[in-house]
């Protein structure tokens, strides 16, 4: 799930990013355009329910490609996408759109 809050006044978008607990066994995280593609950049929290839930602020306007990476090394997509564009490695990847 990507949870999207409104626009600041400094053109700032905050985006959540929440997996359900069975997306990964140890540690999960969100890489993209926004962190140079570097799992270890922006790891998601593991919640006391066992969800995963991750926060990134990103400019307003401007569209994301994105992937998460669980337990070090499984790289998948969110089902919640906004869109998706072929990658050049094992499929596409994730949009979000802001």
């Amino acid at each position: 799930m990507i949870k999207k809050a409104a626009p600041t006044k400094t053109g700032k978008v905050r985006v959540t990013f929440e997996l359900p607990a069975e997306a990964a066994e140890n540690e999960v995280a969100v890489a993209g355009d926004f962190n140079a593609w570097e799992p270890a950049a922006t790891p998601l929290s593991r919640l006391k329910k066992g969800t995963w839930k991750g926060t990134v602020t990103l400019d307003a306007g401007a569209s994301y490609a994105f992937r998460y990476v669980a337990d070090g090394s499984r790289w998948f997509n969110d089902e919640a996408a906004d869109d998706y564009v072929p990658n050049m490695i094992d499929g596409d990847n994730g949009v979000v759109n802001l």
